[in-house]
């Protein structure tokens, strides 16, 4: 009988080792199926406000609440594939590549990525463009993922360079009438379409790409480089925000001043799984590179149509 006994609790904590196990693979694919997208933040701030919630509720045994959250739970269990929907046929359509689900989900770490270059890179080839009154629009990716914007486009993974970038917005080329995505300063995709800000009214005397410009950093953190086909005016797009008539010092100085990479190491932002404990310098920069707080930071119907 003691053998019997023996052999049962083995069995059980094999079970109890594989429950952790099988928990623990689920919570690691999904952070890999929400790795470079922007559902990621929407995970970050589900889970944040859930356990915020069911802590209240406990603390203080507001029963009501409580009864509210026991009932809105199993929802989830619906609501997470329509939430998810394009993330999750994404994973299933990459499940099956070899070690593709072996990918370290926090393995996207921009501090290692040459930012500098980056930013020389693209503001030479910006002046240039410029000088050629070639338009085009550069993304630069930031915390918030794109790659729901990389799968839609022409798929690149080049080094990023200056010639590169001129190629690609050679007038009449494959690749030039769209949007050029980098990540991790990499040339990711370019013919990447991007969605328009719904700001109509604010951005009527603007072309396509300053109003995709615009509303790509609407929906993320992304900093967009437009410049204009008409007049080879270079400009900058922020959260929801334009600065416009840059030369190619102030491009560059409002670019380091964006991606911080003025300030100490110490001192940048951090990123984190939940959104309450990352660290950031939110202030906006004016067209001459200098830091101004948030709250002046021009919105884009100010700007005086020239």
């Amino acid at each position: 009988m003691s053998n019997l006994d023996w052999l049962l609790s083995r069995l059980f904590d094999f079970r109890a080792l594989l429950d952790v196990l099988v928990v623990t693979f689920i919570i690691y694919w999904l952070l890999w199926v929400a790795q470079g997208t922007r559902a990621l933040h929407l995970i970050r701030g589900i889970v944040s406000l859930f356990a915020m919630l069911f802590l209240l509720g406990w603390v203080l045994e507001l029963s009501t609440l409580n009864w509210v959250l026991n009932r809105i739970s199993p929802a989830l269990i619906i609501a997470i594939p329509v939430i998810f929907q394009p993330e999750l046929r994404r994973a299933f359509e990459q499940l099956g590549h070899t070690g593709s689900w072996l990918k370290n989900p926090f393995s996207n770490n921009p501090e290692d990525t040459g930012l500098d270059v980056a930013v020389d890179e693209v503001v030479r080839a910006s002046a240039q463009l410029s000088r050629l009154r070639f338009g085009a629009l550069i993304v630069m990716e930031r915390e918030t993922g794109l790659q729901d914007y990389v799968t839609k486009g022409v798929e690149i993974d080049a080094n990023l360079t200056r010639q590169l970038l001129i190629n690609i917005f050679f007038p009449n080329s494959p690749l030039h009438d769209a949007a050029v995505i980098i990540q991790n300063g990499r040339i990711m995709a370019a013919s990447v379409v991007l969605p328009l800000t719904d700001n109509i009214s604010a951005t009527s005397n603007l072309g396509t790409r300053h109003r995709a410009a615009i509303g790509v950093t609407e929906e993320s953190d992304a900093i967009a480089i437009v410049v204009s086909e008409e007049t080879g005016q270079m400009s900058v797009a922020h959260s929801g925000r334009l600065i416009r008539h840059l030369d190619q010092d102030r491009l560059r100085r409002v670019l380091r001043t964006l991606l911080n990479l003025d300030q100490p190491r110490a001192r940048r932002p951090e990123a984190s799984i939940f959104p309450f404990t990352t660290r950031s310098t939110n202030g906006s920069v004016s067209p001459s590179g200098e830091n101004v707080p948030a709250e002046r930071s021009q919105p884009v119907g100010q700007n005086k149509k020239r």
